[in-house]
């Protein structure tokens, strides 16, 4: 901001009314023109009362100044034009106060706000603990939140608990929860405040054991929780899916008599938390005690019903629901996409256009999400034509959902456009398309796009799973191996079932099987049900019956009375002509009551099911299905494999 009006001619310097201003004695509202401004409440009032004190010279005066920019630029914020030619062109001597005043009421807006601290500082003003806190208002960018920091080092007012506190609360939301905990536990008295907006911001940004050790810190400290403190505490125990602990927390609500029925905020915190821990009956109970209820209130039963499957139950809520908004029909939406039932997800969502709801980002995405698990390709290419259309601009959230679908139906090349098309990708973002490349065999396209994320974003956990699988489904074994060791010595990521179980799978896939064998023994947890299927997979396709039976045996100790394990050791009994073997293992399953779930498949046309049961002659078309997989036996090339596959389905 540039300042003129140095060495300012009065309007009126030829009046004799001249008043000088002292301010050692006169730092009172006693001056009739200043009392008229603490009563103004009209801009064309305000004018005059600016007319009159230029008149008689109080116009220029440091008091008088003050308490006019602080009348237009604070007060009544509708002057705020009026402040800023007053400042620039009348105010030669500016002192701290009328900084921090102009400050204050342009930290809305960044650029002016620096410039004007900048000036302040030019000028050899000091700030005090106001000034750093107006432009922590203003500060968008977290690199401008840690200069404010270190200035409030360098002059020394890091000790002020209110400016400690802000600090921690911006660092938190910008999820530096390093540097919010080290000027926390650099402060010299903490009090409730700090602890809650810590315990707060941990559990808004997941760190909810954390939140939980806090909350014991802090009653050893001997300071008394309220109601912000049970909010965070509750929002942990969610997010961990501890019931228990949020029913101990609940019963100590009702003790304070601070209970769900009285405090609306506290009521949506228990509804909240007893959603996410799946306990819907003690929030239905929440829910009909309150006497007072919110969107918040209805939009968390809804979600909390659609997201467990109970969607009559979310869809009768929604309708009884006094007023909803775009979060409501997102998700009722979202649950029946969830279902699977596609013809009444775009039925929803017609009724909400219908309704003037306008869609987001999450709406298309869930829409789009629909179709790729229908496998409908010509139904996510309307919804992205739909985003198209309205000029909706598609981020990280979005853009992975189309990748998503694309490559769900088998349009990679379609993926890999938006892909590109995308200005910001996240983690998420990169990871979907590896995903895409792995399950589509293009394991050296998967490769590259892995090396050039990391000129971008910082692979994790999912990652290394995709790009894993992507090495195991091309047969690159030796890029692999190399990738799996990286993570821990390159990323500091340690590797967990999933990363064990591609591992596994890329060596048996590749039949090296001792290898394979060699990682299950010596991995740090126990082998999972998948490990072991791939396993078996991999000797039934290179003939290692004695490790096929050790893993198949294992894979029957996890799944005792699932039928996938039985089935699988007397089909491969079959295949190798063990036949009384494999009449073993029938009349244990009959023996033990396991019985073999028929195989099924679907298909959508036009938006209808059609389901089919292998070997299923009460369809209606059965004729016909049988005369087409004869014909597709008859043109396939003879294999084990083949042969199989269609005894299976015949």
């Amino acid at each position: 901001m540039h300042r003129c009006g140095r060495g300012i001619r009065f309007l009126s310097s030829s009046l004799n009314t001249r008043i000088n201003w002292d301010p050692t004695v006169s730092l009172e509202l006693n001056h009739p023109t200043l009392i008229l401004l603490e009563k103004c409440c009209i801009r064309d009032h305000f004018k005059q009362i600016l007319g009159q004190m230029m008149r008689t010279n109080l116009i220029g005066q440091t008091f008088p100044m003050s308490r006019l920019l602080l009348y237009s630029a604070i007060s009544h914020p509708e002057n705020l034009d009026m402040a800023l030619l007053l400042f620039n062109n009348y105010t030669p001597h500016p002192n701290l106060y009328i900084y921090n005043t102009m400050i204050n009421a342009l930290s809305f807006l960044t650029n002016q706000s620096f410039a004007l601290y900048n000036s302040m500082l030019q000028s050899g003003i000091y700030p005090d603990k106001h000034t750093l806190l107006y432009l922590l208002q203003a500060s968008q960018r977290i690199l401008e939140v840690k200069q404010i920091h270190c200035h409030a080092v360098v002059l020394g007012l890091l000790s002020y608990g209110y400016l400690q506190n802000s600090l921690i609360k911006m660092y938190l939301e910008n999820g530096l929860v390093g540097l919010a905990y080290q000027v926390f536990q650099h402060m010299p008295v903490l009090d409730s405040v700090s602890f809650n907006i810590m315990i707060v911001g941990y559990a808004k940004r997941g760190y909810s054991l954390e939140a939980l050790e806090l909350f014991r810190e802090m009653l050893v400290s001997g300071l008394e929780p309220d109601d912000f403190t049970i909010v965070g505490l509750l929002v942990s125990c969610g997010q961990l899916g501890n019931a228990k602990l949020g029913k101990s927390i609940h019963v100590w609500i009702e003790q304070r008599k601070s209970n769900s029925s009285s405090n609306l905020i506290l009521g949506n915190a228990l509804l909240d938390m007893y959603v996410k821990c799946k306990k819907l009956e003690f929030a239905q109970r929440i829910f009909d005690a309150l006497v007072e209820k919110d969107t918040i209130s209805w939009n968390t039963m809804i979600a909390g019903y659609a997201k467990v499957g109970e969607l009559d139950l979310a869809h009768t809520f929604f309708d009884q629901m006094p007023r909803r908004n775009l979060f409501s029909w997102n998700s009722l939406i979202s649950g029946y996409s969830q279902k699977g039932d596609y013809m009444m997800v775009m039925s929803l969502f017609s009724s909400m256009v219908v309704n003037n709801v306008m869609p987001d980002n999450v709406t298309m995405a869930i829409l789009v999400h629909a179709a790729a698990e229908i496998g409908g390709l010509d139904k996510g290419k309307l919804i992205h034509s739909r985003v198209v259309r309205m000029q909706m601009k598609v981020d990280a959230f979005l853009g992975s959902a189309l990748i998503d679908m694309y490559c769900k139906c088998g349009s990679i090349e379609v993926a890999f456009m938006v892909f590109r098309g995308l200005t910001k990708k996240d983690v998420n973002v990169w990871t979907t398309m590896i995903t895409g490349f792995a399950f589509h065999g293009y394991g050296s396209k998967a490769l590259e796009l892995f090396s050039e994320m990391q000129g971008d974003v910082m692979p994790n956990n999912v990652t290394f799973v995709a790009i894993l699988t992507a090495c195991s489904h091309s047969g690159l074994v030796d890029e692999g191996i190399k990738i799996f060791n990286s993570m821990k010595e390159k990323y500091c990521i340690e590797p967990g079932i999933e990363h064990y179980g591609c591992l596994v799978d890329l060596y048996a896939r590749s039949g090296r099987l001792a290898e394979a064998e060699e990682v299950v023994d010596n991995m740090p947890m126990k082998p999972s049900r998948s490990i072991w299927g791939s396993i078996v997979g991999a000797c039934r396709a290179h003939g290692n019956m004695e490790l096929a039976e050790r893993a198949l045996r294992e894979l029957l100790k996890l799944e005792p009375e699932e039928p996938g394990g039985y089935v699988l050791l007397s089909n491969i009994y079959s295949t190798w002509g063990r036949w009384s073997c494999s009449d073993k293992i029938r009349e244990h399953m009959e023996r033990r009551g396991v019985k073999k779930t028929a195989g099924r498949s679907s298909v959508v046309i036009d938006g209808d099911f059609h389901d089919f049961v292998a070997a299923d002659k009460q369809h209606p078309r059965w004729e016909e299905i049988q005369s087409i997989l004869n014909c597709m036996k008859s043109e396939m090339t003879s294999s084990p494999d083949f042969s199989f596959f269609l005894q299976m389905l015949l």
